[in-house]
């Protein structure tokens, strides 16, 4: 039994509340069970130096965790002058995730920036973060097209994550922190909304896996996007 109770197959509650944040140009709340995320889409309207007079634009992302996000306070990576290594690896994960279903040359020379901030940790933040992003980047482009900024839409589809894992030698969808912390095997799918894999991140903790358990895990992540992704296109409807 899982310390959630659920099913193997079964994900955590998953809400996605838009338009939370009045100044941003996209914005939403994503709640995998009890992970919290705000998610902000931001326009800036030139690129990135290094992309300047190339004729597209580009998508990038931060990440970070509240102090309190966590059962005990964490200080703020500002205080100490930098990132850790694990936010600089997730927030680059959103942003591939999310330039892997955007025309960067539709975008012209601007940048999307998308700020993922854990407001609570559970488990599954960078899934969340970018099941979340991408309905903020999407309503950014809304923005942007309802002002004739740009003519056609940048996206050409939809991204969501999940994560699997083998825990006592199970594999069961969408870990939280019980199982996260004592999974045998840790996994995150990143999948588009017609099924095309962005990224896979699988690392064996305790035990080594084998390809029917990839399998399996493989299988429960597409059928966990399937799901997001209904939730994400019912909540830009």
């Amino acid at each position: 039994m899982r310390p959630s109770k659920r099913a193997p197959d079964e994900m955590r509650a998953v809400t996605i509340e838009r338009n939370v944040a009045r100044y941003a140009e996209g914005s939403c709340l994503v709640k995998f069970g009890n992970t919290h995320v705000l998610c902000t889409a931001s326009l800036e309207d030139k690129p990135p130096m290094w992309l300047r007079g190339q004729g597209r634009g580009w998508v990038t992302a931060e990440y970070s965790m509240l102090p309190r996000a966590t059962h005990t306070r964490t200080r703020r990576e500002s205080a100490s002058g930098k990132q850790s290594g694990r936010t600089q690896e997730i927030q680059r994960l959103i942003g591939r995730s999310l330039r892997a279903v955007t025309n960067l040359a539709a975008l012209g020379e601007r940048q999307i920036t998308v700020d993922c901030d854990v407001i609570q940790a559970d488990g599954g933040t960078r899934t969340a973060s970018i099941t979340g992003a991408w309905v903020a980047l999407h309503d950014c482009c809304k923005w942007m097209r309802g002002r004739s900024i740009i003519k056609d839409n940048p996206l050409k589809g939809s991204v969501a994550a999940v994560s699997c894992g083998i825990y006592k030698g199970r594999t069961v969808l969408d870990l939280d922190y019980d199982e996260d912390s004592a999974a045998e095997t840790d996994a995150n799918f990143v999948i588009t909304g017609a099924g095309g894999i962005v990224e896979v991140q699988m690392t064996a903790e305790n035990d080594t896996f084998d390809e029917k358990q990839l399998g399996e895990m493989l299988a429960l992540a597409k059928a966990g996007v399937l799901n997001l992704t209904g939730l994400q296109q019912a909540a830009v409807a």
